[in-house]
């Protein structure tokens, strides 16, 4: 498979004798709930120590109920893990709260070892979470350096600070290459081909969007209110935020069609057909339900959401699989364990 590039899009040259296999999502709302309801239980009980075991429980679910050509998804994460990541986050953020009541120059103080701190957490994260995952028995893994992860998580948002939010959809664009291209399946890597400029045509329309709420909603206001100025401020962000809600929607909505329609792997491409239409209904029903069941309905609507997005998510296959899988399971035994070192730190988001 390879692409060419028209007008700054990748436009892909698809074998004709390639096929589309799409993800499959099994898991049911109600025995998702089973699991949810005893996680959040134990969870309160242990004073949020067992959030880890929680934590596993659900992935290894929902991995398993995940399956692609025939194959399944496992997750191998220990609690342990998961526990002492989430024990250094909660010391990060004890400190800051704590850091503040001391003194201002303290408080600062913790801010900036944070910020000096967080790129590593999260390239040890990412690390964790693709090392402790698998298709077909072959593991994922996570190349990206130290290094890179200051640039891409510390540097870059910085940047998009600095420059009023102009040089963010630049940032967000090497973010995601950053993760992609790093990652890896067995010894095969990923690549990812979207360009700059779809990122800041994505940032627009959101940006439009909300520009339009704003303007709506302030003819609205003062047409209903007239100059009472103080209705007016404390009707405003209710009756806005319903249209930035939607607004973030189809944003992610873009996103994802966007990120997963330009990764690859190996000869194999990704599809994603999310439908802003859809995505938006599914989540106003899925609120409504959870505020009138007051929060019992949180599994299932976590059910539909993942099972939409997985299942409008699919692998273009150039060739057989079968042979690409069975390739990646002879290489991988070449390497043995030497990653194993990854499997003690997760940070947990």
């Amino acid at each position: 498979m390879s692409s060419i590039h028209s007008g700054g899009a990748a436009v892909r040259q698809v074998d004709p004798e390639s096929r589309e296999e799409g993800f499959a999502f099994t898991a049911s709302g109600s025995e998702y709930f089973r699991i949810w309801i005893v996680n959040l239980f134990l969870s309160v009980v242990t004073l949020g120590i067992y959030t880890a075991w929680a934590k596993v429980r659900r992935n290894q679910y929902f991995y398993a109920n995940t399956r692609l050509a025939g194959g399944g998804f496992e997750y191998h994460a220990k609690p342990l893990a998961i526990l002492k990541g989430r024990a250094i986050a909660g010391l990060l953020i004890g400190g800051y709260s704590l850091a503040f009541k001391l003194s201002p120059v303290a408080g600062f103080a913790m801010v900036a070892l944070m910020w000096a701190v967080m790129p590593w957490l999260l390239w040890k994260s990412l690390q964790f979470a693709l090392y402790n995952s698998s298709y077909r028995g072959i593991r994922f893994g996570f190349g990206g350096t130290a290094k890179e992860a200051y640039l891409y998580f510390l540097v870059l948002p910085l940047l998009g600070v600095l420059t009023l939010g102009l040089l963010y959809p630049f940032a967000h664009q090497r973010v995601k290459r950053f993760q992609h291209t790093s990652s890896r399946f067995g010894n095969a890597p990923f690549s990812f081909d979207a360009a700059v400029g779809s990122f800041y045509k994505a940032y627009l329309g959101l940006f439009a969007v909300c520009v339009a709420a704003v303007a709506v909603v302030a003819i609205v206001l003062t047409t209903s209110f007239k100059a009472d100025w103080i209705a007016m401020v404390v009707f405003g962000p209710l009756v806005l935020y319903p249209f930035i809600l939607c607004a973030g929607w189809v944003f992610m909505t873009v996103l994802q069609n966007l990120v997963w329609n330009h990764t690859q792997l190996g000869d194999h491409a990704f599809r994603s057909t999310m439908r802003v239409t859809r995505i938006a209904g599914i989540y106003i029903t899925n609120l409504l339900a959870i505020i009138f069941t007051l929060g019992l309905f949180i599994p299932f609507a976590t059910v539909r959401a993942m099972k939409y997005r997985l299942e409008c998510t699919s692998l273009i296959v150039n060739g057989n699989l079968d042979d690409f899988v069975a390739g990646q399971q002879a290489q991988v035994s070449a390497i043995g364990d030497g990653a194993a070192d990854l499997a003690d730190f997760d940070l947990a988001l």
